[in-house]
């Protein structure tokens, strides 16, 4: 078992792999983390009595709501710990940890940044090497982590950027079915299909890859799963075999699958923490760095990108991409404001 490295400007990828298989992944982006766990001195902006909690600032500015029932007042700093990253069109969720204030700082600030995602997967198979083959990438990682880190003649790895391609896809295989999933504010949804008369031992054989690609994709929240073909009445026999197959693949994060809806869906719970991957790479964050991805591998000509304006505030706002950028590209790159409203609409002049 073994960790391969691979990445782009601004992003890391990482996949804990047994020989070809794709046990887990996990994504860092330097210049802008999720934040999860981090431990913040945070100023109340307001209560909010019918919510138990108050909306709060970070030293960055950005706002969050931290659940709690503690008597607090506006203006005052408080220690809290990020318990969700921001995701869903939410903010960050924050809980209490002290009230106290030692008066040190008088403004918010960061205290203790949380667990890199590399410490999902090193958790998971500690002894693990970590396989690199770009030193710059490799540079990037914690100190912690480099004693692990064993670099590897260039090989060929697209098979890796095609399964990270192939988790953003809405459809994929899931043993002899076929997975439809449709993701909302509210909840995830998977309807279960085949061209075929799928049966009961079909979507038995299909949990297994199911639950897989609910670990990898980083599905949370609700999650509602249709099987395919099983009438109502003969679909809580199927209930026990989910749960075997949620079992089997030792999600470090527990789902817990809840039962049977009276309309014959099954409910599933998983804990929101890190962002999905869908909305990782669907945010203008995660479609301006595909853009420089796009560009240093097609080797485009020009200096000026031309892109919709949350595409550029997010690359202005990573600077730690725009210098593994420009250094790969070997000339600085300058941006102009497209009147198109589509991520997709994007050029270089």
């Amino acid at each position: 078992m073994h960790i391969q490295l691979s990445g782009s400007p601004g992003e890391l990828r990482f996949t804990l792999l047994q020989a070809d298989h794709i046990c887990d992944v996990a994504l860092w982006r330097p210049g802008s983390p999720d934040g999860w766990q981090d431990q913040h001195l945070v100023r109340i902006l307001s209560k909010e009595s019918g919510l138990d909690g108050a909306f709060v600032q970070l030293e960055s500015k950005e706002e969050g709501f931290l659940s709690t029932k503690a008597k607090l007042q506006e203006g005052q700093l408080v220690k809290a710990e990020v318990i969700r990253a921001a995701q869903n069109n939410k903010g960050l969720r924050l809980k209490l940890i002290s009230q106290e204030n030692d008066s040190t700082h008088t403004t918010p600030k960061l205290l203790k940044a949380g667990p890199h995602p590399l410490d999902d997967l090193c958790s998971q198979a500690p002894e693990a090497p970590i396989f690199y083959e770009d030193a710059a990438l490799a540079a990037q990682i914690p100190a912690k982590f480099r004693p692990l880190l064993e670099r590897i003649a260039q090989k060929e790895t697209s098979f890796l950027d095609s399964e990270w391609e192939e988790l953003l896809e809405p459809t994929i295989m899931v043993g002899p079915l076929t997975a439809h999933i449709s993701v909302t504010p509210a909840l995830t949804s998977i309807d279960l299909d085949s061209a075929s008369h799928p049966d009961f031992e079909a979507n038995v054989r299909a949990f297994k890859a199911l639950t897989h690609q609910i670990r990898l994709r980083n599905l949370s929240g609700t999650i509602l799963i249709d099987p395919a073909g099983i009438r109502t009445k003969k679909r809580p026999a199927l209930l026990k075999f989910l749960q075997e197959a949620f079992f089997n693949e030792q999600d470090p994060l527990c789902p817990k699958v809840l039962g049977m809806t009276p309309s014959g869906l099954f409910e599933v719970v998983r804990p929101r923490r890190r962002p999905p991957l869908y909305e990782s790479f669907s945010s203008p964050h995660g479609r301006g760095l595909a853009i420089l991805r796009t560009i240093l591998r097609e080797k485009a000509q020009g200096t000026t990108l031309c892109a919709p304006a949350s595409i550029i505030h997010a690359l202005e706002s990573d600077p730690k991409a725009l210098i593994y950028f420009e250094r790969e590209w070997g000339k600085k790159l300058h941006f102009s404001v497209s009147t198109e409203h589509s991520f997709r609409c994007w050029s270089l002049n």
